[in-house]
């Protein structure tokens, strides 16, 4: 089996899939933030746009969202931390690394994401970059390949 893009140890059928085909919606922050990569990676644009709040919207936030899907190569996430975001909350912040190519390198954007839920549903509303993530030599790679990353990907 194969895990869900999320990097939750369940089938993409079983975990993002559902959310992204409108049979499910999203019971926490943390799982839309999760649902919301896997759209990324899927390409599902309607699904973004959905589960975005309005007033976060570029004017030609469609085609740019497009664009991003079709020339992003999505590698990895990392959830680093919530604060609130459960299905009792109104507001929850996921701070997370996901690891992405656009050329030849590895790439990374870390990001505290602000949700909020409205009427019943979560929604992202705003975004924090924040810096890089650093990996020492003997750390864990980001990519979940079970090596050191000196070994993976610091080797290149």
């Amino acid at each position: 089996m194969s895990y869900c893009h999320c990097g939750s140890t369940t089938s993409f059928e079983q975990c993002c899939q559902p959310l992204l085909n409108g049979k499910a919606f999203a019971p926490t922050a943390e799982a839309l933030m999760r649902s919301r990569y896997s759209a990324f990676v899927t390409g599902a644009v309607d699904y973004l746009l959905q589960t975005s709040a309005s007033e976060s919207h570029e004017p030609d936030e469609r085609a740019l969202l497009e664009n991003s899907c079709k020339n992003t190569r999505w590698l990895a996430l990392h959830v680093l931390d919530t604060e609130h975001g459960s299905e009792i909350d109104g507001k929850g912040i996921v701070e997370f690394a996901a690891f992405f190519q656009t050329g030849d390198s590895p790439e990374q954007l870390h990001e505290r994401s602000r949700f909020e839920k409205r009427d019943g549903r979560w929604l992202y509303v705003s975004g924090e970059f924040l810096a890089p993530l650093t990996f020492g030599r003997n750390d864990a790679c980001w990519c979940r390949s079970g090596k050191k990353f000196k070994k993976c990907h610091g080797a290149r």
